[in-house]
């Protein structure tokens, strides 16, 4: 699959039924890629955080949880701590917010899909996977507006099908995807 479009950032939403996934495509992943991943996954806040432990098992490339003002780098996998919001504040930065909730979530792919499409506009790839509530639907709808690309898990194959369901009743998307495919999807940005 060819693109006009070159790649800056592929930001993936998820929640209930999405980690499996996760897991799979980053164990896949080729070990240089010219662009960041964000992750942005619903989670309860826990005192002991072992996700980011976790997803590095897997992964090539360094996968940091962010920090407020963190730093964007190419080839790097960003993580989205528990109970905030991210947003950002340019190519280059993104900054933590703990405002309220959004679809009963903090924090919201909603509010990460908006403010990347603000940023990277047409160099943007948005990822929606498994979960149970509509969040990501708003922020998809922003993408295509903007011109970047947004790649849906098939509802078919996701362990609870109701978030990726709502994204294609009412998205404008480019791909439907399975699980199985998305690292190599993703290898040939």
């Amino acid at each position: 699959m060819e693109y006009k479009n070159h790649t800056d950032l592929v930001v993936i939403g998820g929640s209930a039924g999405s980690l499996q996934v996760i897991l799979e495509m980053i164990r896949h992943l080729r070990s240089h890629l010219d662009f960041s991943i964000l992750l942005v996954i619903h989670r309860k806040a826990q005192a002991a955080n072992i996700l980011p432990t976790l997803l590095q098992q897997y992964a090539e490339q360094q996968v940091i949880e962010i920090e407020d003002k963190t730093e964007i780098e190419a080839n790097k996998i960003y993580l989205v701590p528990a109970d905030y919001h991210l947003l950002l504040d340019s190519r280059e930065l993104m900054s933590l917010d703990r405002s309220e909730r959004i679809n009963y979530s903090r924090p919201s792919i909603d509010i990460t899909f908006i403010s990347a499409a603000e940023i990277f506009g047409e160099n943007l790839v948005a990822v929606l996977l498994s979960g149970a509530n509509a969040d990501g639907v708003e922020g998809l709808k922003y993408i295509k507006k903007k011109g970047g690309r947004v790649w849906i898990q098939d509802p078919e194959s996701a362990e609870i099908s109701y978030m990726p369901q709502q994204a294609v009743n009412l998205v404008d998307y480019d791909l439907l995807f399975s699980p199985e495919d998305l690292a190599g999807l993703i290898n040939h940005l």
